[in-house]
């Protein structure tokens, strides 16, 4: 879900009215980057743009030069624009000028502060702004997010199963998928479909993260051992990535047995890992609806103490991964994905 922040800005872009102050922060730097450029390009007429915008770095003002940017009023226009990329590197003196300028922000001038991801949201900025965060998009908004671009920023039209496997193959991020779609956009003319996206980016729907998740959660090992390979080679998937979303998908089914413990059935269990997400803002690896399906499918195929010994395989594995490398990834996966399929194998047998 948007946040607020996000909401009055989106409502802000359309309207034309717009606060005199606004904070960027959050995780996700790629979406920060496009709200900037809607705002500059929504806020400042483009015909007196050289004398109305002024995109400045912290690190690079002294107190002068920043009091000069926000005492200058517009020229031929209504209003002018002033950005400061990495805000919370302003030297003391120019964080003084910026805090007392604050106070009674000019009317004319649109002034977009931004924090870049991995720093601690400023708080005296924030109270004295409309703050907006961007966090990094999980659930729906993520294929939202690809039709939305691919149709109007590219101006063609994509199918359902190519953003699932495209969401896939890529994750959340939001500058990797931009890549991917414009490849997309260049090979095919009209619309992107599942062959488009298995002919560009490299990926196929039967040798997906997705598949491979699905194949160890059925607990079929051969299937998911000869899955790794493929998957490895896939955009921005990496062992310690397929480690993260096998943990989540564990985890999901542990806290689904915990559900059906208390008595809800199997038919309920979708509903209930979808307000879990949606809750923890989590990302398994694929869709939220494809990962929900598959844990209600087979949570029941599992036992606590299976699911404990799971996550004990996923904890050694990720120490591995972080480890002097003696075996390659795809062997130390191998090993992980036997053992997690194995357990209980002793117990059923007895």
């Amino acid at each position: 879900m948007a946040s607020a922040g996000e909401k009055a800005l989106h409502a802000a872009l359309k309207s034309g009215t717009f606060e005199r102050v606004y904070l960027f922060h959050g995780e996700d730097d790629f979406l920060k980057d496009a709200r900037t450029r809607d705002l500059v390009a929504a806020a400042v007429d483009p015909a007196t743009r050289d004398f109305n915008l002024e995109l400045r770095r912290g690190p690079d003002l002294d107190a002068e030069t920043l009091d000069s940017l926000l005492s200058t009023p517009p020229l031929l226009a209504e209003r002018r624009v002033v950005v400061v990329r990495d805000v919370e590197k302003l030297k003391k003196d120019a964080r003084a000028v910026l805090l007392r300028y604050l106070e009674r922000p000019a009317a004319d001038t649109v002034l977009i502060l931004v924090m870049p991801a991995g720093t601690k949201l400023d708080k005296a900025l924030a109270e004295r702004s409309l703050a907006v965060e961007f966090a990094p998009l999980t659930g729906e908004r993520l294929p939202k997010w690809v039709r939305h671009q691919v149709e109007h920023g590219l101006g063609r039209s994509i199918t359902d199963d190519a953003v699932a496997l495209l969401v896939e193959a890529v994750g959340a991020d939001l500058s990797q998928l931009a890549v991917e779609l414009e490849k997309l956009a260049s090979y095919t003319a009209e619309n992107i479909d599942e062959a488009a996206v298995t002919a560009v980016v490299g990926v196929h729907r039967g040798a997906s993260v997705g598949a491979l998740l699905d194949a160890i959660g059925a607990k079929r090992a051969m299937d998911a051992t000869s899955l790794i390979a493929p998957v490895l080679q896939q955009p921005k998937t990496t062992a310690v990535s397929i480690v993260m979303n096998l943990t989540t998908q564990t985890l999901a089914m542990a806290y689904g047995l915990g559900l059906r413990a208390r008595g809800i059935p199997s038919r309920a269990l979708a509903g209930e890992y979808m307000t879990l997400l949606r809750e923890s803002g989590s990302f398994p690896g694929r869709p939220w609806g494809e990962a929900v399906t598959a844990w209600a499918r087979n949570t029941d195929l599992w036992t606590v103490s299976e699911l404990d010994e799971a996550l004990s395989a996923l904890l050694f594995a990720d120490a591995s991964l972080k480890d002097t490398k003696l075996s390659s990834d795809e062997q130390l996966l191998t090993s992980l994905v036997l053992t997690i399929c194995s357990t209980g194998w002793s117990r059923r047998a007895a």
